[in-house]
């Protein structure tokens, strides 16, 4: 098993064209592998930045419903023939405010909509997809940032963000909806019971730290995976640096599971923490990731639910309160980080972005430990939040080896958080093949492994589409479900405005 961190204490209609295979770039591994073999497809434009973020696909009626925050809409895509695919009339959501999330069951379309401001209470709409009318709407809390349909199509369940105002005047509390559309109640739950619990859950790697919030306030749920019997969901808490397990059945938060940090020092680890060292360079640094994982998916193999996560990393950074730094701005005690060094130098780690919030053990006004955001890797964790396997620098190695031009969005972003793995997606393939896809957003890449064996993965290829910029969401659509009959993968732009399909098996 490969476990790579180390935990610390306290430490109307519209023809779309389809681009051509040449400007396709795929990387594939040097092992021949039939099964898996995703080809670009056809690429569908459907606006300007904003205007592709998270997709869903309706399989009776053949039909993508992509979130547009361009224009406040849901866009609409035929792709019952790929090589012909067509936009519809969109959804338009300007009486309801800014889309967030989408998500199918059953022929019926979730969205999540935030208010103006998006402090105030948030909704979520339902749609039918044959014909876009509108089902049910029912009313959240502050930011519906993700939602999701359980398995069995019997609840909704949303993760209201709670972002505070940029003055941080106004911190709503992170919350989770369940809805039930046996009887279309709504439950939402706040994270009050674990307020007092700050202490105990920051020293095993969880982060309580906006001014004067306690954990309720503090915590910012961000993406909602289900269990393979929609009994359990769990939901990152990125910014904290967590995930929260959900109990569906008794409707209830039953636990946050802190996630530590990873240790940038041990071998498998290595990053590149500078954008102006002139090279292009993993090395060792006394400094920690914090995971804080934006998408989270649940995989069932042979029996054992897994929990994995793209550990993008984010950061508070408003008019009223920031957290960000550079370590050649921060005092760091001379023990810990000998001046004979010189690591606050640009060339070495002087210009990583990290955290004033942690790192000062003794409170002596320096800091001792460096916690930078994010960690560059996807992970898998078991149900109770313990590690599997992390990638480690695979992320960082993979691309700088194939495509050393995009590493780090071409070594632009070396000093904050690499190539920002956001999104997630899995496809079984038989019930024999587990394939992983990572969204790298800053790399405007999407690398593919093999899972089947969670503690061992195995890299296979890197996705890549000439135009695309920013995958924001990926979508697995599997062979039975696809209208050409062979598994896709459907990827959504968010700064290019592109959906990408790539199909397998061509």
């Amino acid at each position: 098993m490969k476990n790579s961190s180390k935990l610390i204490m306290p430490f109307c209609l519209i023809l779309v064209m389809t681009c051509s295979n040449d400007d396709d770039r795929v990387t594939q591994n040097p092992i021949v592998d039939s099964t898996v073999n995703f080809q670009f497809k056809t690429s569908i434009n459907i606006g300007g930045e904003g205007a592709s973020e998270i997709s869903a696909y309706d399989p009776i009626s053949k039909k993508l419903f992509t979130v547009n925050v361009e224009s406040n809409q849901i866009s609409v895509t035929d792709i019952s023939d790929l090589n012909t695919p067509f936009q519809e009339q969109p959804i338009d959501l300007n009486a309801f405010g800014t889309p967030n999330s989408v998500s199918i069951n059953k022929g019926r379309l979730a969205v999540a909509v935030e208010a103006e401001p998006k402090q105030n209470p948030g909704k979520i709409l339902v749609y039918n997809t044959l014909d876009n009318t509108i089902l049910n709407q029912f009313t959240v809390c502050a930011l519906p940032d993700m939602v999701t349909f359980t398995n069995d199509g019997n609840l909704i369940i949303s993760a209201n963000e709670g972002e505070p105002n940029d003055d941080y005047t106004n911190d709503p509390k992170g919350t989770i909806s369940i809805i039930d559309l046996s009887d279309t109640s709504v439950i939402t739950l706040d994270f009050s019971s674990f307020n007092g619990q700050e202490s105990s859950l920051e020293n095993q790697g969880f982060r309580v730290f906006g001014p004067n919030a306690n954990l309720a306030q503090d915590v910012e749920p961000e993406y909602v995976a289900i269990s393979s019997d929609s009994k359990t969901a769990w939901v990152s808490l990125q910014e904290n640096n967590g995930i929260a397990e959900v109990n569906l059945v008794t409707k209830t938060i039953t636990n946050i599971y802190p996630l530590g940090y990873k240790d940038y020092s041990i071998a498998g680890n290595a990053i590149d923490a500078s954008d102006r060292d002139g090279v292009k360079e993993l090395k060792n640094w006394p400094v920690y990731g914090m995971f804080q994982p934006d998408a989270i998916v649940t995989v069932s193999i042979n029996g054992i639910d897994h929990i994995i996560s793209a550990n993008e990393g984010d950061t508070r950074d408003y008019v009223g309160f920031s957290e960000e730094e550079r370590v050649d701005d921060l005092v760091l005690d001379e023990t810990a980080f000998p001046v004979s060094e010189d690591y606050q130098d640009e060339i070495n780690i002087g210009r990583l972005k990290t955290t004033t919030t942690i790192g000062d053990i003794d409170n002596d006004g320096d800091y001792d430990v460096v916690y930078s955001y994010g960690a560059r890797s996807f992970s898998i964790w078991s149900t109770s939040g313990s590690l599997v396997y992390d990638s480690g620098n695979s992320i960082a190695t993979e691309t700088l080896n194939a495509t050393p031009d995009r590493f780090n969005d071409n070594d632009a972003r070396s000093d904050d958080k690499g190539a920002e793995p956001e999104s997630l997606e899995v496809l079984n393939i038989g019930n024999e093949r587990y394939i992983l896809f990572v969204g790298l957003e800053r790399n405007d890449q999407v690398l593919v492994y093999d899972i089947t064996n969670p503690m061992a993965p195995q890299f296979l290829n890197i996705l890549s589409h000439t135009g695309d910029k920013g995958p924001e969401g990926l979508l697995a659509i599997n062979a039975e479900d696809s209208p050409s009959g062979k598994a896709l993968l459907v990827v959504s732009n968010e700064y290019s405005g592109t959906v990408t399909i790539y199909e397998n098996g061509q």
